[in-house]
């Protein structure tokens, strides 16, 4: 793990940080696979910890000390699974169309969550909507009957989500493969220089920061999250026409203020802009290039928002045709060969035992904001961070795979329970991980409450 913990913290530029004290067992039963998911997962949380221990130095001038406990990571890297109500019922994130499917030829893995991406997927294979059952058994005839890359090719152009399953060889052949391949893990680079006004430091590294947040889903919520419990003003802005699914309008909001703007509209991109001009840092999680008619791509914040941090978040990368499509955490582990490496029998493609690559992506966006805002308060210059998760998905990868470590022990959702904290309104879920001075994170803004703030800084 250090091994991992320092190739992360050296891409932050962190040249001296250190890491958390670990409490726990190094391989969470939770997080068991034939890939390095504990590893990777406990090195993005331990970076995330270390780039704010780097912030509060900066601000303050003392380093606090920084504990992790593994086993509440393992509990942090499916928090949308153990999200609970009061009856103890949780919510399906996958609708019925989300799915492995069988292909001519292969594999194929598609994402119909929301219901636009439902249509779009109907629509490419000449299905009409109806019943959940009766459309299920058309499109796996459909898809039966045809090419896993025809399926894929014809979804996208539709404007859906399907991607066939691929080796790890067969992605690094395709030429997107092989430029994801060749970014760093979390990419920094200089972003102009600008006077905001600095807050006034507090009980926490980011204390007083405020974060304008354009994620949703589950790696970009995480990041802005972990941002919130440790310490920042993290405002969540959603289209209204786009309205969030049941889970994440409960699980993405955690943590912030959450609220709703028409971009479209001139009065809407107004309010955006004024609320940028009063932020620190800038998340996003749309394709390469989508917000660049909001003046919202990094260049243009640079030079209408001088000295704000921006963060950008993608599914594939930016470089090729790949870098311009919508991804999830499930098509990229089919799409890069981590299916493959996950199966059982080698016979169909398996699955993390978390959405690891939300996750720990989610983590990294964290440490990426924090570690920009250090460097901010100590040069005055701005950064761009940008990750993806197919970054993500290369970084598991290369530390190979080690049949027969798979398997879960014992009851997960027992081990979660001792992590679990009250988000009101009678639901709960996972308590962020982390210790500052053996003082535990906690969440911020609660209960969480979709789209019902006002668009202003608190």
């Amino acid at each position: 793990m250090a091994t991992l913990f320092d190739g992360v913290v050296a891409d932050l530029g962190l040249a001296d940080a250190v890491g958390p004290r670990l409490v726990g067992d190094p391989q969470p039963a939770a997080l068991a696979s034939p890939l390095a998911v504990a590893e990777c997962a406990i090195a993005s949380v331990s970076a995330c910890l270390a780039a704010a221990a780097d912030l509060a130095s900066a601000r303050t001038g003392r380093r606090p000390d920084i504990t992790l406990d593994t086993d509440h990571v393992a509990a942090a890297m499916r928090s949308e699974v153990w999200l609970r109500d009061a009856q103890g019922r949780g919510i399906d994130g996958f609708a019925p169309l989300s799915r492995l499917w069988r292909a001519a030829d292969g594999w194929v893995r598609t994402h119909a969550n929301y219901p636009w991406h439902r249509a779009a997927l109907l629509s490419s294979l000449g299905i009409d909507d109806g019943p959940d059952v009766e459309v299920q058994a058309q499109v796996a005839d459909v898809i039966a009957a045809r090419s896993a890359f025809d399926v894929e090719t014809a979804v996208y152009a539709a404007g859906g989500l399907a991607v066939a399953a691929r080796t790890h060889d067969q992605w690094l052949a395709d030429s997107q493969g092989g430029a994801a391949e060749a970014a760093p893990l979390v990419a920094v680079a200089p972003l102009g220089r600008g006077s905001p006004p600095p807050a006034e430091p507090g009980p926490l590294p980011a204390s007083g920061v405020r974060v304008l947040d354009l994620t949703r889903v589950i790696a970009g919520p995480v990041g802005t999250r972990m941002l919130g419990a440790l310490g920042a003003d993290v405002l969540r802005v959603d289209d209204p026409h786009r309205p969030e699914l049941p889970l994440h309008a409960l699980d993405g909001v955690i943590g912030k203020a959450s609220t709703s703007l028409d971009a479209r509209t001139a009065g809407g991109r107004d309010v955006l802009h004024h609320l940028l001009d009063q932020a620190d840092v800038l998340v996003t999680g749309c394709r390469p290039g989508a917000l660049r008619r909001l003046g919202l791509d990094p260049d243009q914040v640079a030079e209408r928002h001088p000295g704000t941090v921006v963060v950008t978040l993608s599914a594939w990368g930016t470089e090729g045709s790949w870098g311009t499509r919508r991804g999830f955490d499930s098509l990229v582990q089919i799409a890069t060969g981590i299916g493959w490496a996950a199966s059982t029998d080698g016979v169909r493609p398996g699955a993390l035992p978390c959405q690891l690559l939300d996750h720990a992506t989610g983590y990294l966006i964290a440490a990426g904001a924090l570690a920009a805002l250090a460097r901010r308060a100590r040069t005055g210059e701005a950064t761009h961070v940008s990750v993806s998760l197919v970054r993500t998905a290369r970084w598991l990868l290369d530390q190979g795979v080690t049949p027969g470590r798979a398997g879960v022990v014992g009851d997960p959702e027992r081990r979660a329970d001792t992590y679990r904290s009250a988000l009101g309104n009678g639901w709960s879920a996972i308590s962020p991980p982390g210790r500052l001075d053996d003082r535990p994170l906690t969440w911020p803004h609660l209960p969480p409450a979709y789209a019902q703030a006002p668009p202003v800084w608190s």
